[in-house]
């Protein structure tokens, strides 16, 4: 039986948002070939500028293709560099071919006002799929940045436990590839607002709060996020940052989520699987009779 192989050009186009490679299946004494569906992950330059400035370099992350626009305004936007009234546009500059697999890796977010560039340099910037954004500042430096979450917003249990399953019913390239991570953005009453993937749980969440700060909605105090992933600091910052109220998620905070989401007064669920979940922090917000 032939082993496992990728196309011999691994950037020659068929690696966007989905791919195939002909693999090996083994399970147990049984092995058969066939083709598999992949996630792309490819890079995305991410730089911003003012009116009649040049573009300054932000970050550079790796992404599935797909909503680059929607992910570059909501980084902006999760990581406090800029206001979401302060977006006026985003579109795709040429790229290197010697350094970018496709000309459409980077992309310039313009804004209506100045770019303050040394936020860039203060915060040291360095993202991947895997971990995120290093570098970050304090949590008191988070707090200062963000709006005071309102304790205003309830969700009954019953709508919570009912989360997941609207969000796999929803996640299309998950179905067909299984390597992707999902944020959705729910209404109290369990209507999903949006929905992004990508192999970054970051960029994910970015995706979402880019397309909702681009339509005019951020804050978005009156919804509900569910991410399909762990919940890292990084989550509980850019939740906070978008005036998301209520977090969960079928995975574990850190330790350091929790501090962070008790400090910002932003309920925090994990766990959340079938009929079971626990409420870490907040959980005024949540209805259990509900």
């Amino acid at each position: 039986m032939a082993a496992a192989h990728l196309p011999d050009d691994p950037l020659a186009g068929w690696l966007r948002t989905t791919g195939t490679a002909r693999v090996l299946a083994v399970s147990g004494e049984i092995s058969v070939e066939r083709d598999e569906r992949l996630v792309g992950e490819e890079p995305l330059e991410i730089r911003a500028c003012g009116p009649g400035h040049d573009p300054v370099d932000v970050a550079v992350t790796m992404r599935t293709p797909g909503a680059e626009r929607e992910l570059a305004a909501g980084f902006l936007v999760s990581e406090g560099l800029v206001r979401p009234t302060d977006l006026a546009g985003a579109r795709f500059e040429a790229g290197d071919p010697a350094r970018m697999a496709q000309p459409e890796n980077e992309i310039t977010v313009r804004l209506a006002g100045a770019f303050d560039a040394s936020r860039v340099a203060e915060r040291n910037f360095v993202a991947t799929a895997s971990c995120g954004i290093c570098g970050k500042a304090s949590i008191d430096d988070i707090a200062a940045r963000c709006s005071p979450l309102g304790p205003g917003l309830v969700v009954g249990r019953s709508v919570l436990i009912g989360l997941p399953g609207s969000m796999r019913a929803a996640q299309s390239v998950f179905e067909s590839t299984g390597g992707l991570h999902a944020s959705a953005l729910f209404t109290p009453a369990g209507e999903l607002v949006a929905l992004h993937e990508d192999v970054g749980r970051h960029n994910a969440l970015d995706k979402l709060i880019g397309a909702m700060a681009l339509a005019g909605r951020v804050p978005l105090s009156g919804d509900v996020l569910l991410v399909s992933g762990r919940v890292s600091f990084e989550i509980v910052q850019k939740a906070a940052m978008a005036g998301i109220p209520i977090l969960a998620a079928v995975s574990a905070p850190s330790a350091l989520a929790v501090a962070t989401a008790a400090r910002l007064n932003l309920t925090l669920i994990g766990f959340l699987r079938a009929d079971r979940f626990n409420i870490y922090t907040g959980r005024e917000r949540i209805d259990l009779n509900g």
